[in-house]
């Protein structure tokens, strides 16, 4: 069974909606069977508010750049069509759920429900207890190039958790062949890592030798091997 995933992310202006903060940035990028697709969602959001300094810093937008993009009323219904009812994978999922829900409230559109995300943050806590897990920490622990990461920014940190989450649910190569195999594993409702075990079904292969090479192998094994451990078996 393939499985769809959206990894996301969002840029603020601040720490708290309910202080009156917005969004400013949506960057999402899909994933089947945990291989990216190269299909994104990415969308720059004027928030019809200052940018304080301190978020500026962070992400490098300025209300003067932000200006000329659609507010998030203008470009929620969009979003929402990509994300469909796909579960999505986030690093510190709680941030950018209240967030995406406060401005979906606001819109006038239903909020997210909470029992399809998957918090990379909690898996990587639970894998990891007590090392650093902010997404940099990650990236060095997996040793996933962030160099052209000078600034936070939505779809950029999105192709980068994709990444960390792939090494936090086993790494590159399982999840090459699991998909290939169409047995995947994935998070359990707990937010747990679960692994399934892999069934390559790979074909059997015979290989035949002639008296030449056989004799050829034999000559090289006296010479080159003194009391083989065969020889006392």
């Amino acid at each position: 069974m393939s499985l769809r995933e959206i990894v996301l992310d969002t840029e603020t202006t601040g720490l708290k909606p309910e202080e009156g903060h917005r969004l400013v940035e949506i960057g999402c990028v899909e994933l089947w069977n945990h291989i990216p697709t190269g299909k994104v969602y990415h969308q720059y959001i004027n928030p019809e508010r200052d940018m304080p300094k301190e978020a500026e810093a962070v992400h490098g937008l300025t209300v003067e750049y932000l200006a000329k993009f659609p507010t998030f009323q203008e470009i929620y219904g969009d979003f929402l069509a990509f994300v469909g009812d796909t579960p999505l994978v986030i690093h510190n999922a709680a941030f950018d759920m209240k967030f995406l829900n406060a401005e979906l409230v606001q819109a006038g559109a239903s909020a997210l429900t909470e029992n399809k995300i998957i918090d990379t943050l909690r898996i990587a806590r639970q894998r990891f207890p007590g090392a650093p897990a902010s997404l940099d920490a990650l990236c060095k622990r997996f040793e996933i190039d962030n160099s052209h990461r000078e600034k936070h920014g939505a779809l950029l940190d999105s192709e980068i958790l994709a990444e960390v989450y792939l090494e936090l649910l086993g790494g590159r190569q399982q999840s090459f062949f699991q998909s290939a195999a169409g047995d995947q594993g994935g998070v359990n409702a707990e937010g747990e890592v679960v692994l399934k075990p892999r069934s390559h079904n790979f074909p059997k292969r015979t290989f035949t030798i002639s008296a030449e090479e056989e004799k050829i192998h034999k000559a090289y094994i006296a010479k080159k091997l003194k009391d083989p451990l065969w020889k006392f078996s």
